[in-house]
């Protein structure tokens, strides 16, 4: 009997693994960190920001538009590139959302607790006033 230790298809993993791939690279995190606060800069102008060859640049970015993390859009000769953070986020959620919905259910405890107890001081005080 086989025993599978994933139960999501390959290709998932596939996409899973361009994500972190294009994220192990210093200078591809540093792109997406240009891009997320200059969106629809150009690939010239983001290769000015590097000390390397605009091929090495344009290398980058294919592999993170590969990963899905940038998108680009003709603009007349020019290529903008805009940084999408959706890939990121998917990764966030695949191992935070299990966590979210256990802390929300603290925090909404806490606050209810809390009500609770501002309720029973009220009734309390107003019980000593009369």
């Amino acid at each position: 009997m086989m025993l599978l230790m994933n139960s999501r298809p390959p290709s998932e993993d596939a996409s899973w693994d361009l994500v972190f791939q294009a994220l192990a690279h210093e200078s591809r995190r540093r792109m997406l960190d240009i891009l997320k606060d200059r969106p629809g800069l150009t690939v010239g102008a983001l290769a000015g920001a590097f000390d390397v060859s605009r091929i090495a640049v344009m290398k980058h970015l294919a592999v993170l538009e590969e990963a899905g993390l940038v998108v680009s859009q003709k603009d007349g000769r020019a290529r903008r590139l805009y940084f999408n953070p959706m890939p990121i986020q998917l990764v966030y959620d695949r191992w935070t959302d299990q966590y979210s919905a256990y802390w929300s259910g603290q925090v909404a405890d806490i606050k209810r607790r809390a009500e609770a107890r501002a309720r029973e001081q009220k009734k309390a005080e107003k019980d000593k006033r009369q």
